[in-house]
């Protein structure tokens, strides 16, 4: 995995972004689907918008959030927009890219399936005179004009402090740690990586921890993280945490577990806060979520992509270092949060999930409990 090293160039990420007009998961199946939108009568002609998610597989954040609060934000400013998920295809992701050039996009923001992928799509991109935006994943040597997204390495950090937290609440002596990381191809993942080694590592070093299996799940795939941590379990059946990158990886691992009987007695970690994710928090099957409120990411996305295709030119409030050109990316950074059993409740007041769709069935009472109205 590369060793990529986030590297702000502010005092702080930005919660929002400041605009200066003018101022200086393995997707099978290769069916992508698309929403299109002309600007709203009355209001001024302006460029196109194209945004390609990654896949619905990975994690159900693109679909039941991204793509929402995308289309909610390009409607409201009446500017056209068309978005489309490449469903983990590659060659689906470079064909849609070309079609939305093709069709007059003169702002293109892409969560990449890969940064070779990424790169190849930016680069013809560019060459149209159209803007890029690298949204949520930064694309290695693809030259994005601006990168959107949470500080990454920190929702690393919140998630091995987070496992820390959760092992030392039972009381774990030289605790056995599995590390069940996402793809290798991600860039974010290679973030989430670094932040929580820098928790463990010294852990490990001091034989506080006992590091256990280490691996990567290919595209970020839950039925390959079952096996993977499967096969883990069976070499290391004494695991006593696990370190999963998201909440689909971390429900694979939970998955093993209660097979096991182990589920709830191992402490397991996450990120996304999505319903299965806060879910197993409340069964007390996993220990933790890292919530990043998409709706703040896909605003600041928003307004950027809003703003070039009026033809202005926004200021960044941040910038990161891209580890394979060594030049800087101008960024809009947001900060995460660490989700436990006691701030559920803050996900569901932040309408990022409602009541209805997480308390349902054996959750209505586990909800009750953890305080969610």
């Amino acid at each position: 995995m590369r060793k990529g090293i986030l590297s702000l160039t502010t005092a702080a990420a930005a919660m929002t972004l400041g605009l200066a007009a003018c101022g200086g998961g393995d997707g099978g199946t290769t069916t992508a689907t698309q929403d299109t939108a002309a600007p709203a009568e009355g209001k001024a002609a302006t460029g196109k918008v194209g945004v390609i998610l990654p896949d619905s597989k990975s994690s159900a954040r693109w679909e039941t959030a991204d793509r929402k609060y995308l289309e909610e934000a390009f409607k409201a400013a009446g500017v056209a927009y068309d978005i489309q998920n490449a469903q983990g295809d590659k060659n689906q992701f470079q064909t849609i890219a070309d079609q939305m050039i093709t069709n007059g996009a003169t702002v293109l923001m892409i969560v990449n399936l890969d940064s070779g992928t990424g790169k190849a799509v930016l680069d013809k991109a560019k060459s149209q005179g159209v803007a890029t935006i690298d949204y949520d994943r930064l694309t290695l040597n693809g030259g994005a004009s601006y990168y959107v997204s949470f500080d990454n390495t920190k929702v690393g950090v919140l998630q091995g402090e987070g496992l820390v937290k959760c092992l030392t609440e039972k009381k774990a002596a030289k605790p056995i740690v599995a590390e069940l990381n996402g793809s290798a191809t991600d860039n974010n993942a290679t973030l989430f990586k670094n932040g929580y080694d820098s928790v463990l590592k010294p852990k490990y070093d001091s034989k506080e921890y006992v590091k256990g299996p280490d691996q990567s799940v290919p595209d970020w795939d839950n039925a390959q993280a079952g096996t993977i941590f499967e096969q883990m379990l069976t070499e290391q059946p004494k695991i006593a945490g696990v370190l999963a990158a998201n909440d689909g990886l971390g429900n694979a691992a939970i998955t093993v577990l209660r097979k096991n009987s182990l589920n709830g007695k191992v402490p397991v970690t996450g990120q996304d806060a999505t319903v299965q994710g806060l879910q197993n928090i409340l069964a007390g099957d996993q220990c933790m979520t890292v919530y990043k409120a998409i709706k703040k990411e896909a605003d600041a996305a928003a307004k950027l992509a809003i703003a070039l295709a009026k033809g202005e030119k926004p200021a960044a409030t941040a910038s990161v270092k891209d580890t394979e050109s060594g030049k800087d990316v101008p960024a809009i950074l947001l900060d995460p949060q660490p989700i436990f059993i006691d701030n559920v409740k803050d996900v569901v007041a932040d309408g990022f999930v409602t009541k209805d769709e997480l308390c349902t069935g054996e959750f209505a009472a586990k909800c009750t409990e953890a305080g969610i109205q």
